[in-house]
């Protein structure tokens, strides 16, 4: 049974970071390509970082570029998000995302990022 439980949201003022932590189970993680999501109120679930397994490929969207990091640690199934230079525009439930090879795909709970004076 795969599992990703993500941790590390909570409120934070604008100009502020935060470290997103996602922890897969009941999968051969460094198989699998992690990505972190973004819902916000009312708006459909975007695209927001993503890495290959190894690592070596990463992309951002566009408005998260030089202000956030993608990163994973394969020996202990865990991919981060570094969030700096956060803007009330951020807020939103964060999600993470695995998709094997083969195209099956996992989402965690979520959790929530407020961005707030």
């Amino acid at each position: 049974q795969v599992q990703l439980v993500e941790s590390g949201g909570g409120l934070v003022h604008p100009g502020g970071s935060l470290r997103l932590s996602c922890v897969a189970s009941g999968l051969t993680f460094n198989y699998y390509r992690m990505s972190w999501y973004r819902q916000a109120p009312g708006k459909e679930r975007d695209f927001v970082a993503g890495m290959n397994g190894d690592g070596r490929i990463r992309k951002y969207d566009d408005s998260v570029k030089g202000r956030f990091t993608i990163s994973r640690d394969n020996a202990r199934n865990t991919v981060y998000l570094q969030m700096n230079s956060l803007q009330p525009e951020d807020t939103a439930i964060y999600f993470c995302k695995a998709r094997s090879p083969g195209d099956d795909v996992y989402w965690g709970q979520g959790t929530q990022v407020t961005v707030s004076s």
